[in-house]
């Protein structure tokens, strides 16, 4: 399903949340909203569902407005799992019958969705009495099972505890895939778009700073703004993708100023700045740490350093 905002924007308070004049989402099988908070990501997804309207603008489901079409043609998972009193089967069969899906149809895509997401053990437990992973993992259940074009998901990983969210991760590739259904996901999450998107946009202040695939988004930023917010060390007109400042010379040299070292648990890394500018060298095996205090050098390969223009655009 195709999802597209034609001059939308969105204010509240005096201020303005979205300002899209032109969006295209859903082309990929699974779309990535990321940005930081108040980037108007849950704004957009909302848009999508109908549950806000624009100010100005429209936002197309198909060619048809979202307020008329996401009744029918929209799932939503919210950030939060909210269930009524009942098992989780009973919460999931009111979804369905709320959709008018007829009754013998709800009890298979119950199953096949409780399969999917790993919850058919579950099905016959109180909902309110489960863990946060089971939780969420029953909130996905009852959004596919909908069987819906569009799923929304926001921040499916936001609030769980570390194993449930890796746990959580590495199974949401494979539930995904297995829905004929367009999903837009929000994360604030870097590493989360990388492995669960095949098309990132990131939001910034309301507006739509990149889109493309995933890696090359990273890779290449179009603003210095963008890369900053993606993890890259940002010097003034130039930036250093993520991970690539090693401690000792090399292709592109910057002196750093060293602040502490500390242990990674795979690698050393000395923490200091670069012309004022916060940033992490990987230090190399068996090289002795720099003392906190001094000045070193420290380098990435020529082609992990772009160079953005005074107006803060990338540097073709």
């Amino acid at each position: 399903m195709e999802v597209r905002f034609a001059g939308v924007e969105v204010e509240k308070g005096g201020r303005r949340l979205l300002d899209l004049p032109e969006l295209t989402v859903g082309r990929a099988a699974v779309t990535a909203l990321l940005g930081p908070n108040g980037a108007g990501k849950t704004t957009a997804l909302r848009l999508m569902a109908g549950l806000e309207r624009p100010g100005r603008g429209q936002v197309l489901l198909d060619g048809e407005p979202a307020e008329r079409a996401a009744r029918r043609a929209v799932s939503y998972a919210f950030q939060r799992a909210v269930f009524l009193r009942g098992t989780v089967r009973e919460n999931l069969e009111l979804a369905l019958r709320l959709r008018g899906v007829p009754a013998a149809e709800r009890g298979r895509r119950i199953a096949r969705a409780a399969e999917v997401c790993g919850v058919g053990h579950l099905l016959g437990r109180d909902a309110l009495r489960l863990s946060g992973g089971e939780a969420q993992r029953a909130n996905l259940a009852r959004a596919l099972a909908l069987d819906a074009g569009l799923l929304l998901l926001d921040e499916p990983l936001s609030g769980l505890d570390g194993p449930s969210r890796s746990a959580l991760l590495a199974d949401l590739p494979a539930m995904l895939a297995a829905t004929r259904a367009t999903v837009v996901l929000v994360t604030h999450d870097r590493d989360e778009a990388l492995l669960l998107a095949r098309e990132l946009v990131l939001l910034l202040d309301g507006r739509a700073a990149a889109q493309g695939l995933p890696g090359e988004v990273v890779r290449r930023p179009p603003t210095a703004a963008a890369a900053a917010f993606l993890g890259h060390t940002v010097l003034g007109q130039e930036a250093v993708l993520p991970g690539a400042l090693t401690v000792g010379p090399g292709e592109r040299e910057f002196a750093f100023a060293v602040e502490r070292v500390v242990d990674l648990g795979t690698h050393l890394a000395a923490e200091g700045r670069v012309r004022g500018t916060p940033a992490r060298a990987v230090i190399p095996p068996g090289a002795p740490p720099p003392a906190p205090g001094s000045e070193v050098t420290v380098s990435a390969p020529a082609a992990a350093v772009l160079r953005y223009r005074d107006d803060g655009r990338l540097a073709e």
